[in-house]
């Protein structure tokens, strides 16, 4: 058996890790002095779960459905994205950048900037071949791409042919019914059940993951909860998934890991 792609479908943002050093403070402000040494430029949002998916041996390709400008920044991105079968939708204003200033391997600020990267002239028939025959992982970043009408009934009809992973966002749109595995953090998920009007207890993740299955209308439900693993909601079966914690400073991209490797294993 032929092993199914991967097309990713969300926001993709440049990412910029300004590095550098810092000894002193501002002489007029109580603020650090970064001496840079360097800058660091990577896709991120649903342009690094893709990365992520073509990095795992049993995913045979990968594409990438999603806005990209054609500024400068743009053009970054699809250089970085050289080994991802880009099918670029119309995007709406300059590109959506976040630029990390950091010393010490510690954020010090981060600058956002562009946008509103939202898509524009989506056209359903495209949409549908770069969906075909796939596990679709969609990583939303709030920046409207699954808000889109065209792109939603894309996602619903590939939610019923076949798998789709939801990576959601609280400023996205909601997952489609169907979806094979949604995947919140505890945070996502809270802030998804009041909107639902669900009772959410932050201290009970389980019940919440159960909760949010029925409301989706998926099959499964992922809630990661840290260092503490994640509990998984599927059908009427509830059970935690320990984690192999460790300690890291910086936690960016590890939502999209998880996605990464449920598509990978379906």
């Amino acid at each position: 058996m032929h092993a199914e792609p991967v097309a990713v479908v969300g926001d993709v943002v440049l990412d910029r890790d300004l590095e550098g050093t810092s000894t002193r403070l501002c002489p007029d402000a109580p603020v650090p002095v970064v001496d840079a040494d360097h800058t660091r430029v990577s896709p991120g949002g649903a342009g690094l779960a893709a990365l992520m998916c073509a990095r795992i041996d049993r995913v045979p390709r990968v594409r990438l459905v999603a806005p990209l400008a054609d500024d400068a920044a743009g053009k970054t991105l699809r250089s970085e994205l050289a080994d991802i079968d880009v099918r670029a939708l119309g995007h709406k204003g300059g590109t959506r950048t976040k630029t990390r200033i950091r010393a010490g391997g510690q954020t010090l600020l981060r600058v956002d900037d562009g946008g509103p990267a939202t898509p524009r002239d989506v056209d359903p028939a495209r949409l549908a071949d770069a969906l075909a025959g796939a596990v679709v992982l969609v990583s939303d970043y709030g920046a409207g791409t699954t808000r889109d009408p065209a792109v939603r009934a894309g996602l619903e009809q590939a939610a019923r042919d076949g798998d789709v992973i939801w990576d959601p966002h609280p400023r996205g749109g909601p997952p489609v019914p169907g979806c094979a595995v949604v995947t919140p953090n505890l945070a996502e998920a809270l802030d998804a059940a009041g909107a639902l009007g669900l009772d959410a207890d932050p201290e009970r993740p389980g019940e919440l993951a159960r909760a949010l299955r029925r409301a989706w209308e998926a099959r499964a439900v992922v809630v990661t909860v840290g260092s503490e693993g994640a509990w998984l909601a599927e059908g009427d079966d509830l059970r935690q998934i320990p984690s192999g914690g460790r300690e890291a400073g910086d936690p960016c991209g590890a939502g999209d890991r998880v996605a990464a490797s449920i598509a990978a294993s379906l």
